[in-house]
Formats: structure tokens, sequence, C-alpha cells
């Protein structure tokens, strides 16, 4: 189960400030991809746009043969359920159990009974190692334990895709790197199709798949690491080097 997902040159402005200057990127079905590229370029916009929290202003989207970008709000409903998002923050109800927050979709969109509800929650607990704190406060837990149960609630509805928005800021590196496997098992057992937004080099050299290298609001390079490597170019130079000198400094990017 999972899905394919393309941008066709597409466009956002802010307050008459373009930031995406005609995306176009093709995600392939069961992928990991990761969009990187320095801060303001662009990349959790880009996300934004496929499930219609952003809206572009021009150009398209597409999830499967969906062009999700000319869907009503009933459409992006519907569409949501297949497409989940794990934001920066994990966002769990802190009155909540680990086990209800996971739970809260299933009853908010699904007939199953209560009986089924707390089966399922129960296996996308297992799912992410979390089955021991399953009565847990988040409160009461650390930053990477609750992403990772964040991560369990976006996989409630069995999505065929998962939008990570900077996964592993702010974690430890242990906590960053069990994110990093958990990513990397959805992909290789679920098959599901993971669109990460990351600055992590290490989580980039560990799971990904191909690199899409955003520049002045458009995809600059995209690629696998290696083959990215390979490339005589020095804006991915300066990227993966961390140089802070380079064609990256101009104003705005």
């Amino acid at each position: 189960m999972s899905c394919k997902i393309e941008f066709r040159d597409v466009h956002k402005s802010f307050s008459g400030k373009p930031v995406l200057r005609g995306i176009n990127l093709q995600v392939f079905a069961g992928e990991v991809l990761f969009v990187v590229g320095t801060s303001g370029v662009g990349k959790s916009v880009t996300i934004k746009t496929l499930i219609g929290l952003l809206r572009p202003d021009a150009g398209s989207v597409f999830f499967d043969s969906e062009r999700v970008d000319q869907l009503s709000e009933r459409g992006l409903y519907s569409m949501r359920k297949r497409c989940a998002m794990v934001f920066q923050h994990a966002t769990l109800f802190d009155s909540m159990t680990l086990r209800e927050n996971v739970a809260l979709p299933l009853r908010k969109h699904t007939d199953l009974s209560e009986a089924e509800i707390a089966a399922e929650a129960k296996k996308r607990l297992e799912e992410v190692h979390l089955q021991d704190f399953s009565d847990a406060l988040p409160a009461t837990l650390g930053d990477g334990i609750r992403k990772r149960a964040a991560i369990a609630r976006s996989l409630a509805l069995n999505p065929e895709c998962v939008l990570f928005d900077e996964p592993t800021t702010g974690l430890d590196p242990v906590s960053g790197r069990r994110i990093d496997r958990l990513i990397r098992e959805l992909s290789d057992a679920r098959q599901v199709t993971s669109l990460v937004v990351s600055h992590d080099l290490t989580s980039i050299a560990t799971i990904a798949d191909r690199v899409a290298l955003l520049y002045q609001g458009r995809v600059h390079a995209v690629g696998n690491l290696a083959e990215l490597r390979k490339k005589n170019d020095p804006i991915i130079e300066q990227f993966f080097s961390g140089n802070a000198r380079g064609p990256m400094e101009t104003p705005g990017f």
C-alpha cells in the first residue's frame, strides 16, 4: 500500500515574496525521499501543499491521480486519511495517555467498536516500540518517546503516505536514530511513501532513498546521496559540507 506524489511547476508567495518558484518533483511509491535545503527555502511549504494546508498560487500537486490543489474541503478531508503528517512538535494531547492519543483518529474517523479501537491502538504503539508506555501521559515522557507516539498516531488510519517535518530536530542522537529506524521500517515493512523535511545529515546518509535539494525556490538537484556527491556542483557541495561561505549566502535563502 503506497502512493505516488508529483509537484508540477508549483509556485507560492507570502505577502508578495516568492518562496516556491516552480517546484517540479516526483516522489515514487514506497520510497523515503528527503527534501533538504537552507532555512526559508520552502521545504515545509512544499509538503504542506500536498495535504492542502497551503494552496499553491500556480502549478499542480498530484496524489496518485488526484489533483490535490483543486480538491474541496470535503475532498481534502478524505485525502488526509490517506496521507498523514507528523509535525516537528509532537502535538499530543497532554490530558490523554499515549494509547488514548493514538486511538483518537480511530474513534473520530472509523466505526470500530471500543474493543477494536483499543486493539488497533495497541498494535500501533507496538509498531513504534512503545507498548510499555501506553498508559503514560505525554508530559511525563521525553521528546523522543513523544515523537514516536506521534508517529504511531499518524499510522492509526493506515495511511499510504506519511509526511515528516523535521522529525529529529531537538532530539538527542540516540532518539534521533530511533526515529530514523522507524521511518525506514515504515517504508520497508508497510511500503509507506515517506516524504521527510530535514537538515539532519546523519538521517539523510542513513535512510534516504533519494534527496531533493531545494535552492532559490526550485528543486536544484535530486538523486540518491552517491549521485549527488558525484556532481561537481558548488551548491550541493556547500550544503553537505556545511561551509558558511558559498552560493547559499544569497540573501533570503
